[in-house]
């Protein structure tokens, strides 16, 4: 093969459909995702939250109830623990857990990882005190 036709053939390469290798570009994103948002034990927020205790309840949305905590480091952490009723899979939440730790911005509280025990999905945001969210996105 020539210089311009290998060089050509690895531009190329991320962009070809149906071939065994794009399983592989698939993998490299996958950990470069892996790499970008934290995996929580799940020890360690049982620990943060008292064994999610009903004195940590924030409030329950609408895939779950969401627990306030606190990491040996001294962070105050938010976990939403989604109802094991959820229709989702693991590898729907996975993907969920990814996209969200990719997205800042001002408006949108931090996902810092998430947590998969068993049949638990668990998401570990930062947390905000009451009203302050509201307070940030709408005052002048």
């Amino acid at each position: 093969m020539t210089k311009s036709k290998s060089m050509l053939h690895n531009l190329m390469r991320p962009f070809r459909f149906g071939s065994s290798r794009d399983n592989q570009g698939e993998d490299d994103l996958e950990q470069i995702a892996a790499n970008e948002q934290k995996f929580f034990r799940f020890e360690t927020l049982v620990e943060a939250t008292n064994n999610f205790h009903p004195t940590n309840k924030l409030g329950q949305g609408g895939v779950g109830p969401v627990f306030k905590g606190k990491l040996k480091d001294g962070r105050v952490i938010a976990v939403k623990k989604l109802s094991q009723y959820s229709k989702q899979g693991k590898k729907e939440f996975m993907t969920e857990a990814k996209l969200l730790a990719r997205v800042q911005h001002r408006n949108v509280v931090n996902l810092l990882g998430y947590c998969v025990h068993g049949s638990e999905k668990l998401l570990v945001y930062e947390y905000v005190t009451n009203e302050s969210l509201d307070k940030l996105l709408f005052s002048k």
